[in-house]
């Protein structure tokens, strides 16, 4: 019988149990009552996953939209691979996001048995969309596992077709459409952008670093909630995203009761269509321009930390930018992460969510007003017809 090493070590206050044999969350366990497939980007793990993974960005449509872009795509990606592989060397070799996302599966699952032990035992997976673990993969993984009940949940807590329904597509794709034979019982949640658990986790890595700055200057540092923009185009077509981000910036501010000034930013444009904007850097030097000194730059629209977070924002912003303009101080708050009160806020939703007959959200049933796109269409009428076929069904 193969023996597993057991160590045991804290993490921010939590005591963490690992089998360093198997990389599966329950390996020892019983089989999963209910599962719960965890949706994010994702990010390469090495240097050499670097190429594949711009690539596979660059051909989504989903994504992006390029004019020819089953060869500009793989073009432009290939250009890229060098520049994007630099800067994950900068920030140790490869993206955390796979740590962070499968360390927080692990909390809100022994939460969830304490929580919900009528849908106990639970079992976290990782799903990425453009890097290992695939989606599709996992959900190979979870039907093999034969839980009773999937709950499908984005790890985006503001709604983009870019992104969540990305995700969501992804699963569609998989299925080609078609209801699975199995017996599992499916229902997702799509968005949480004012939770007040992730808004108190975002206040409170806001005031961690408030208290880094001196007293006489503190009421004057700019909170910056910096989210990854969006092409104008898809704003025009009506995807939720900017007033989504906008919900989750006021909740925090109220939050704290709105004790700084602070302005939504926005990161990471790619290509030569027009975005969303003030762009992040540009904020930056017009504030520091107008006499401003001191920032915290809150990542608002994620949940872990990975590229964008531990390159653009702290080496690009907070170092080189910050020497650059010569701003005296530009901090960054961190991403929810392992935070007590993040673990406690997607247990919160996911355990309110097993306890509701919802299955699906209607609001992501509801297509942009400007959507003209046929897989939109059928890819929610699969979930709606996925999730909605155990809505009278109980674990």
């Amino acid at each position: 019988m193969m023996r597993h090493t057991i160590q045991k070590f804290p993490i921010n206050g939590w005591m963490i149990s690992r089998n360093f044999s198997l990389s599966a969350t329950m390996c020892d366990n019983p089989k999963p009552k209910t599962g719960i497939l965890m949706l994010n980007m994702g990010g390469p793990q090495t240097t050499d996953q670097v190429g594949d993974y711009l690539r596979r960005i660059m051909t989504d449509r989903d994504m992006m939209q390029l004019p020819f872009q089953d060869t500009l795509g793989p073009f432009i990606a290939k250009r890229r691979t060098s520049e994007v592989q630099k800067k994950y060397q900068e920030i140790g070799g490869g993206s955390p996001i796979l740590k962070w996302t499968k360390l927080q599966g692990e909390l809100m699952c022994k939460k969830l048995d304490q929580l919900s032990p009528e849908t106990a035992p639970h079992k976290s997976y990782v799903g990425f969309r453009y890097v290992d673990p695939f989606t599709e993969d996992t959900i190979k993984q979870i039907e093999a596992d034969g839980p009773e009940r999937v709950v499908i949940f984005s790890q985006y807590p503001q709604y983009s077709c870019a992104t969540s329904g990305s995700s969501f597509n992804s699963i569609y794709t998989h299925f080609n459409g078609q209801k699975p034979k199995s017996s599992i019982k499916w229902s997702m949640i799509d968005r949480w952008p004012t939770h007040q658990l992730l808004v108190k986790t975002f206040a409170e890595r806001i005031k961690e670093k408030l208290v880094e700055f001196d007293e006489n200057d503190r009421k004057d540092v700019i909170l910056l909630f910096s989210a990854h923009s969006l092409p104008l185009k898809s704003v025009r077509r009506g995807d939720p995203y900017p007033n989504e981000v906008g919900a989750t910036v006021n909740a925090v501010m109220a939050e704290l009761d709105y004790c700084n000034p602070y302005s939504l930013v926005w990161q990471s444009k790619v290509g030569p269509l027009p975005w969303l904007e003030p762009f992040t850097d540009d904020a930056i030097k017009m504030y520091v321009a107008k006499g401003k000194k001191h920032f915290i730059l809150v990542p608002i629209a994620f949940v872990n930390e990975h590229i964008e977070t531990l390159h653009e924002l702290d080496i690009e912003y907070c170092k080189d930018l910050a020497k650059e303009i010569r701003a005296e101080k530009i901090l960054r708050a961190a991403a929810p992460n392992d935070h007590p009160i993040f673990i406690d806020a997607i247990s919160d939703i996911v355990n309110k969510h097993l306890k509701s007959d919802q299955r699906v959200n209607p609001k992501f049933l509801t297509r942009c007003p400007h959507c003209v796109s046929e897989k939109c269409h059928k890819s929610k009428k699969f979930f709606k017809e996925l999730c909605e076929a155990s809505v009278n069904l109980s674990i």
